[in-house]
Order: structure tokens, then sequence, then C-alpha cells
């Protein structure tokens, strides 16, 4: 796995696919809201959306992230970092800020390279 993320707008989406040779029938786009794991496409963006998708479906987080690392694994995967900025009050956006942090560790974790991206640069962290 491969994992690019950084706030919105800074680019995520260009910088893959010139770096990788993407075109867009090779981008999952989880815009549309989907509790079921994203994948079948060498690059798997907005990955936020779709655990906001399980979080108001009330889908068990955990097991949803587990087998997206397992379904997933070859994939480069694109997700907003949401945990900056300030905290929702709603109960269900906190959850969901903090699922997400939680998947963007994992996906750490498990990527053989992780890039962020702020204001179009690229910094390879791992």
């Amino acid at each position: 796995m491969i994992l690019i993320f950084g706030g919105a707008y800074q680019g995520k989406l260009a910088y893959a696919m010139k770096r990788f040779g993407l075109t867009d029938d090779d981008v999952f786009d989880c815009e549309v809201e989907s509790v079921g794991v994203p994948g079948g496409k060498a690059l798997i963006y907005g990955v936020e959306k779709w655990i906001l998708a399980l979080v108001r479906a009330g889908g068990d987080i955990d097991d949803a992230l587990r087998r997206f690392l397992e379904e997933c694994q070859d994939a480069i995967v694109i997700c907003n970092d949401i945990s900056c900025g300030v905290v929702p009050e709603d109960p269900a956006l906190r959850k969901w800020r903090e699922a997400t942090g939680r998947a963007l560790a994992s996906f750490a974790r498990a990527s053989g390279e992780v890039v962020r991206l702020f204001c179009g640069i690229p910094t390879t962290l791992k």
C-alpha cells in the first residue's frame, strides 16, 4: 500500500495520477457513500468519505478497516487529514474524526510508502 494524505485541496489526486501514470479509469472515488470495502482499482480516493458512511450507518469500523487493509494492500490510498481544526460538536462527526485518524495511523503502519502533501508539495515520511 502507498498512502498519500494531507488537507483538502492540496493536490493529492493530481500528484498521484501524474506520479503513477494513472487515468480516471484507475480511480475508485469514495464520494458515493458505501459501507462496502472500496477497491478493485489501482487508486482509492477519498477514504475519509467511506469512513463517514460507515459511521453514519453504524457499521463496525474496526472490522471494516481490517478488511480494507487485507483487500487494498496493493492500492494507492488517498485520504484527507481531518484531524486539524475545530473539534465538531456533533457526536457522529467527532466519531468520524477519531476513526479517520485511527485509520490513517493503521494505513501508515501497513504502507511501504507514506507521502504527505501540503500546498502541493509532497514530503515522503516513510
